[in-house]
């Protein structure tokens, strides 16, 4: 029997590292989880992200997956390891993908990080790419608008424009050559960061890093075959429908919503 790769974030910010692992694995079957009754995760205390993020992967391993991806900063930074206590599979999070990704690019070594309060707060950003460049300059800044504004599908909306100015204008004083996206919701806006910081400025996300790594960790499949996807939500499955076609390029998704607290949490 097949075994699919599962994915969770807190809500739609995580397709995009889905859509990274499809390309990749065309013939993997997938399963991503969005938790967006409780959306967003970054401002809520490291006890209840943990807590939240053990719940979703207790849901995905009933599914029998043979590697779990962790498509959320702010559970990355805070849950890995209560996750790989649960699982005896790979478990694989977006930071160390990302702080790879930015050491490699950054000529200059001075690099901005967005994020969550809980990604940032957990300075596991700074941490990752100090370990790589233990000469660089890490400025982070937590933006807690911008995951409630894609949620609400606002891409292209004057006042996600605004937020956007506001949160990147320190980071054009200081000279960074690099800006790591450090929230899977942020890539999605990319076009809005790379018009603020211009040409000169790397952008960073993690999930072609996160894809890249799992080829190495995950044998070819046995099979050429076309992938199955599933999607699950916790709440307003109409609402990740409409995004998650925008975002994928899919008119219909196999999407099912779940209640919260029921046996699959326990």
């Amino acid at each position: 029997m097949t075994k699919p790769i599962g994915i969770f974030d807190s809500g739609v910010g995580g397709l995009t590292v889905y859509k990274a692992i499809r390309a990749a694995f065309p013939s993997e079957d997938l399963i991503y989880f969005g938790d967006t009754a409780r959306v967003p995760y970054g401002p809520k205390s490291h006890h209840t992200v943990i807590e939240y993020s053990v719940q979703n992967a207790r849901f995905l391993l009933q599914k029998r997956i043979k590697a779990l991806v962790v498509a959320c900063n702010t559970a990355s930074a805070v849950a890995l390891p209560a996750l790989r206590k649960l699982a005896e599979i790979p478990v694989i999070g977006v930071i160390e993908p990302g702080a790879q990704m930015a050491a490699q690019v950054s000529k200059n070594n001075k690099i901005g990080v967005i994020g969550t309060e809980g990604t940032i707060r957990s300075g596991a950003y700074t941490q990752a790419i100090l370990a790589l460049l233990p000469d660089a300059q890490v400025f982070s800044k937590a933006c807690p608008l911008l995951v409630p504004l894609v949620e609400e599908g606002w891409l292209d909306h004057p006042v996600t424009s605004l937020v956007v100015n506001e949160c990147l204008q320190e980071y054009k004083e200081k000279s960074i050559d690099t800006l790591v996206l450090g929230c899977t919701h942020y890539p999605l806006l990319k076009a809005l960061f790379a018009s603020e910081m211009g040409a000169g400025v790397s952008l960073v996300d993690s999930a072609d890093a996160v894809a890249h790594h799992l080829k190495t960790i995950l044998p070819p499949p046995e099979t050429v075959r076309k992938g199955v996807d599933k999607f699950y939500v916790s709440d307003n499955e109409a609402k990740f429908h409409q995004l998650a076609s925008r975002i994928l390029g899919i008119e219909q998704l196999q999407l099912q919503r779940l209640r919260l607290f029921e046996s699959w949490f326990e």
